[in-house]
């Protein structure tokens, strides 16, 4: 039998992924920039004409409501953890972007696809990581 949740997510992620692969073609094509969100969100709090910064941050922050007027439907999103650890957990992402000088939209989206081999080892250690802390939070720490 079909799992028609699983199917739905399925589809919705496809659609999600070619939709992020479309805009940051279509960024780099217009704009010459890579659409990495750090490098953006730092170029919109530092930069003195920074408004197509602020444009695309307002961008990603409206594509949620204006995706619920069009029916996409509300997002399951369950928070496993208080304030300070998510707090904790952004500031440890900010610092790991600067470390890498990007984010994994920056180098998993944008330099993989530019066969980047600095974009690669980033991706690789975003991943590892991700991976390392799902298996330590689910399976050790209890």
């Amino acid at each position: 039998m079909i799992d028609e949740a699983l199917v739905a997510n399925l589809v919705r992620s496809t659609i999600g992924g070619a939709l992020i692969g479309a805009a940051a073609g279509g960024f780099i094509l217009v704009s010459g920039r890579i659409a990495g969100i750090s490098g953006i969100l730092g170029a919109a709090v530092t930069g003195a004409r920074a408004a197509w910064a602020w444009a695309f941050l307002a961008g990603l922050v409206l594509a949620v409501p204006v995706g619920l007027l069009l029916g996409a439907g509300p997002l399951a999103v369950h928070l496993q953890g208080g304030p300070w650890l998510l707090a904790s957990a952004g500031l440890l992402v900010g610092i790991g972007t600067r470390l890498s000088s990007g984010c994994t939209s920056g180098h998993g989206v944008c330099g993989l696809s530019n066969l980047s081999p600095r974009s690669l080892t980033a991706t690789a250690i975003f991943m590892g990581s991700a991976g390392l802390t799902a298996f330590i939070v689910h399976h050790l720490w209890k």
